[in-house]
């Protein structure tokens, strides 16, 4: 493995408080009327990780006379609001921003419906008040057509634990059961247990899903490509297809398991991310229950390219960001690493 510059550089920290809540990704603001509506040169988005989408967005503003502000943005998710939670994944496409679900549950299960959604937005709208926010909530379309993927990948992921299987997969085909859900067709006993974390879009359109879990059976993360992500939103809406999936190697530590936890597209065809643990410690986790090797692991700044033919991918370390174990989002803008953090009740943001 090569680093391609040193973990060596002081971080600056800035310490937002945004509804007594933690931040999960970082994406930067594209939109000048955005900006100067708020007296900004540079700002990011974030999702906020409790509540529906509508109430978790939030920029975090470095203003022009170089102080930096956090500003609640309000939004609108129409016949939807409220039926959403755990955004964790934001990118841009084709002048909208995307915010996608987890598609997970809470730490020991079961499965959540709310959290397979997919939202979008512009952000200029940001600029003129209340933000008419898009969602779709998936079902568990998305679910599906990633665990039929990952049965077709040509690597093995990593079979879950027993009470992965029943706390994530079986107690939630029974909650659905029992209350005549029609997504329980949607769900199969061998499905793996999704969390998605990250997404970037690539120059065809596709959407990139960084994967934290599940993992390959060797503990590298993993890379679900999906197509026709935006027709989703059609009036008469079609769902997303995987196209195929990816391993990324050589950037996990040695008998560890690592996910992606944020991804973001370079300036030259290449993509940056966030690597580190399948789950966080001491909360509870049935996933570090069943598989501990994921949950000693610091967070990882790497750096990798799509192959031309075949699935395996071979990541570069840029930085390795040891002690944090909790790295949220990236953003490599104007010269300068962005990274942020989920903390207790606050969001950091660390400048380097």
């Amino acid at each position: 493995m090569r680093c391609s510059y040193a973990w060596l550089v002081t971080l600056r920290l800035l310490e937002f408080v945004v509804g007594d809540n933690e931040a999960s990704d970082l994406l930067p603001v594209r939109s000048p009327a955005l900006l100067r509506a708020h007296g900004a040169r540079r700002g990011f988005w974030t999702v906020l990780d409790e509540g529906p989408v509508e109430q978790c967005l939030a920029l975090l503003l470095e203003l022009t006379d170089g102080t930096w502000t956090a500003q609640h943005v309000t939004a609108d998710a129409g016949a939807e609001n409220g039926r959403t939670e755990d955004g964790e994944a934001l990118a841009h496409h084709d002048g909208w921003v995307y915010v996608f679900g987890s598609h997970f549950g809470s730490k020991a299960g079961p499965l959540r419906p709310r959290r397979a959604f997919v939202a979008r937005f512009r952000e200029q709208d940001a600029a003129r008040g209340l933000l008419p926010v898009q969602v779709v909530r998936n079902r568990f379309r998305i679910h599906r057509a990633v665990n039929d993927a990952l049965i077709k990948a040509p690597f093995t992921p990593l079979p879950p634990g027993d009470q992965v299987r029943s706390r994530f997969i079986g107690a939630t085909v029974a909650r659905g059961t029992a209350r005549s859900k029609g997504w329980v067709e949607r769900l199969a006993v061998d499905d793996l247990p999704l969390n998605v974390e990250a997404v970037a879009f690539t120059p065809a359109g596709t959407a990139l899903l960084g994967l934290r879990f599940p993992v390959t059976a060797e503990g590298d993360p993993i890379l679900v490509e999906l197509a026709g992500v935006p027709q989703m939103f059609a009036p008469s809406p079609t769902w997303p297809e995987a196209l195929g999936t990816y391993v990324l190697t050589g950037v996990t530590p040695p008998g560890a398991l690592a996910g992606f936890r944020a991804m973001v597209p370079g300036a030259e065809g290449d993509y940056a991310a966030v690597i580190g643990s399948i789950d966080a410690l001491g909360k509870g986790s049935v996933l570090l229950a069943d598989h501990p090797a994921g949950g000693e692991v610091t967070s990882r700044h790497v750096r990798f390219r799509l192959p031309d033919q075949g699935h395996r991918i071979t990541g570069e370390l840029v930085a390795d960001l040891a002690p944090f174990h909790h790295v949220e989002g990236l953003a490599e803008l104007d010269g300068s690493r962005f990274y942020v953090t989920d903390e207790d009740h606050r969001v950091a943001l660390w400048v380097g």
